[in-house]
């Protein structure tokens, strides 16, 4: 049954799964994930798809990037498909329902995640990678969101991120992560990626669009191919116009508490509310508008209790 409070899924289907069995071998004793060197000094580059299962404009990078035997000039590139068993639970009549199996890969990358007891689909895949991330210098984890919004990069609020992002260029919108204010810990927090004391690397998520939107599968082969070219592992592609960097620090993440968490109305991301303009209501609870033009990202599609509802934050 629908609910009011939430917006209806209406874009179409434009780019769906593939079978991926054919990169399961890699070359590097992990499965999906595949490295190249070059023999040359240079940086060693991460290219990370499907964090989450039904994301695959990431897959349509990573596939391209090894269907035409892109390989680095200088450095090495590493290429992982991430979230394979949630991308193989894929079903085409829920296409939203496939993001995790069981935990958040994107927010278990802690010692006390990576070391506990706990077992589950997303954290044995973690521990498996885990060296993947130890060796990477640079890191580009590649998302899409649930609604039709426009692109972001999201990174840790470290300087090094800024710089790596303003150079890379396109999207344009930047949601900048200050320290301790997203839940978990993330592919970007993981180890010296989210230390602010390190003084080289970088790590940066692009946000492409809608999950299954052919611009979303365009975009997030652009950004890799111009990533890659940044750092000096390919030539550069045709240039694309830049636009002034639209940065937007977060101020809160509200987590969802109850199921009859809802909106005041029907989001999607980016709306923009005044100071103390309610927002939702959670458990009881209102979420107001900490701040004038306080702008909204990635609201929940469907509350699930223990997993975000909304994102506050504000132009900077």
């Amino acid at each position: 049954m629908s609910n009011p409070a939430f917006a209806p899924d209406t874009a179409p289907l434009e780019v769906l799964p593939r079978d991926l069995s054919a990169y399961r071998q890699g070359n590097t004793g992990i499965e999906y994930v595949h490295r190249f060197e070059s023999g040359k000094p240079g940086p060693h580059v991460l290219i990370n798809a499907l964090t989450h299962g039904n994301e695959i404009c990431g897959m349509v990078a990573a596939t391209h990037l090894l269907d035409t035997s892109v390989r680095p000039k200088i450095g090495t590139l590493t290429v992982s498909f991430a979230n394979i068993e949630a991308y193989e639970a894929f079903d085409i009549d829920n296409p939203y329902e496939n993001r995790q199996l069981v935990h958040n890969l994107n927010r278990i990358w802690s010692p006390e995640w990576l070391d506990g007891a706990e077992q589950s689909p997303e954290l044995r895949r973690a521990r498996e990678l885990r060296p993947v991330l130890d060796v990477a210098d640079y890191v580009l984890d590649i998302h899409s969101t649930r609604a039709p919004v426009q692109p972001f990069w999201v990174y840790p609020e470290i300087d090094r991120n800024t710089a790596l992002a303003a150079a890379v260029g396109a999207p344009a919108v930047q949601l900048v992560m200050p320290a301790g204010r997203f839940p978990g810990t993330g592919v970007l927090n993981y180890g010296r990626h989210g230390d602010p004391a390190s003084n080289s690397g970088g790590a940066l998520v692009v946000e492409c669009g809608q999950h299954f939107a052919q611009s979303a599968a365009d975009l997030a082969t652009d950004v890799t191919l111009r990533f890659l070219a940044h750092l000096g592992l390919i030539d550069a592609p045709a240039s694309a116009a830049r636009s002034p960097a639209q940065p937007f620090r977060l101020l809160e993440v509200h987590m969802v508490k109850s199921e009859d968490f809802a909106f005041v109305r029907p989001v999607i991301g980016f709306e923009v509310f005044n100071k103390g303009e309610l927002i939702a209501i959670n458990a009881g609870e209102e979420i107001r508008s900490p701040c004038d033009h306080c702008t909204i990202f990635m609201p929940t599609r469907m509350p699930i209790v223990g997993r975000e509802g909304v994102y506050l934050t504000e132009p900077m």
